[in-house]
C-alpha cells in the first residue's frame, strides 16, 4: 500500500469536530502526492527534511509546517497497529495514532473549515456521544485508514491555502479576525506540542528515542 504525503482539540477555540469531506477518497488521495511515503504493515516509513535557511516568510512556514507533519509520522514509524493505538500514560488516552488523528482534525479545523470558510463539513472523528472521538476512538485496526486520512487532510490544506496571502483573513472560532499567516504559525505550535507527546509515547513503547 503507498501513501503519497507532501514535501516535506485544538488548543485554541475549545473543543470542535472537524469535517469528513464527501470527496474523501484514499486512493485518489495517494495518488496526489508529490513526495514518498510508503506504508509497511502498518505506519509510514517517512523521509523528513530539515528546512533550509535564510527563506522567504512563506516559504519559511510551509516549510516548518511540512516538517513537523513529518516529525509526527516519524514517531509512528515502524510500529504495528497495536503499539501506535497503545495508551501508553494511563490514564491519558493518548496515544500515537490518536495523535495522528487529532492532527488530521486540526488540518481541517484551520485550513478548511475557518480559513476556507467550510462550516458545513460532517465530523470525522468525533461526534456530540465522543466529543474526544479522534483520542478514545482510535482502534489498532483502522491504523492504515488513519494515516490515509491524514494524508488526505493534509493535501486538502494544500488546496485551501495554495494562492491565498498570508495577509488573507479570516474568522477565528472565537470570532476573532486572524490571517493565514497565524493559521500557519498555530499548527506548527500545535504540532511541535505533540510531537513532544509523540517523543515520550514512543519512548515507552519500544525505547527509540531521537528529534
Amino acid at each position: 500500500m503507498v501513501i503519497w504525503l507532501p514535501r516535506g482539540r485544538d488548543s485554541d477555540g475549545g473543543s470542535f469536530c472537524h469535517g469528513r469531506d464527501p470527496r474523501f477518497n484514499p486512493v485518489a488521495g495517494r495518488r496526489a502526492w508529490a513526495e514518498h511515503v510508503r506504508v509497511s504493515s502498518k505506519a509510514p516509513e517517512v523521509t523528513r527534511t530539515r528546512p533550509a535557511g535564510p527563506a522567504a516568510e512563506r516559504e519559511s512556514l510551509q516549510a516548518w509546517l511540512d516538517y513537523h507533519r513529518a516529525t509526527l509520522l516519524l514517531k509512528c514509524q515502524g510500529l504495528t497497529g497495536e503499539q501506535l493505538a497503545r495508551r501508553a500514560v494511563s490514564p491519558s488516552s493518548l496515544s500515537l495514532l490518536g495523535l495522528v488523528r487529532h492532527m488530521a482534525e486540526c488540518e481541517g479545523w484551520w485550513f478548511r473549515r475557518h480559513f476556507r470558510g467550510q462550516t458545513d463539513l460532517a465530523p470525522r472523528y468525533c461526534t456530540d456521544e465522543f466529543p474526544d472521538g479522534d483520542f478514545d476512538l482510535a482502534e489498532p485496526g483502522g491504523a492504515e485508514a488513519d494515516f490515509a486520512a491524514f494524508a488526505q487532510e493534509v493535501q486538502l490544506a494544500r488546496e485551501a491555502t495554495t494562492g491565498r496571502s498570508l495577509d488573507n483573513t479570516f474568522r477565528g472560532p472565537r470570532g476573532d479576525l486572524l490571517d493565514l499567516r497565524w493559521a500557519y504559525v498555530h499548527m506548527i505550535e500545535e504540532y511541535a506540542r505533540h510531537n513532544g507527546h509523540a517523543d515520550l509515547l514512543r519512548e515507552r513503547i519500544d525505547g527509540v528515542t531521537g528529534d
